[in-house]
């Protein structure tokens, strides 16, 4: 992943990653949190990101990447994509609540 994405003041950016290897995966999600990113899902996190950063964490990921098969895409999320967001988070007992 060579290209960086532009930044805008009111941009959010998800991570997604498809990593084989177990270690490699945990260390990617432990650098993206490092970076203020959230993880949202087992391979995938997402947060505010300058330019600055996306190229340095993009960096030291394709570093703990080497030798393994992955796949890793930073997708930018404007303000208006965020608000047409739809959510359910499921608790243990009871039905979905929507969000």
């Amino acid at each position: 992943m060579s290209r960086l994405l532009p930044v805008g003041s009111d941009m959010h950016y998800l991570l997604i990653y498809d990593i084989t290897d177990d270690r490699a995966r945990s260390k990617v999600a432990d650098l993206c949190l490092d970076y203020g990113l959230e993880r949202i899902q087992y391979s995938a996190c997402w947060g505010n990101l300058p330019r600055t950063l996306q190229e340095e964490l993009l960096l030291k990921i394709r570093r703990v990447l080497q030798g393994n098969a992955a796949h890793v895409r930073l997708i930018p999320l404007c303000e208006r994509d965020l608000g047409q967001c739809k959510q359910l988070d499921f608790k243990e007992k009871g039905g979905p609540h929507a969000t």
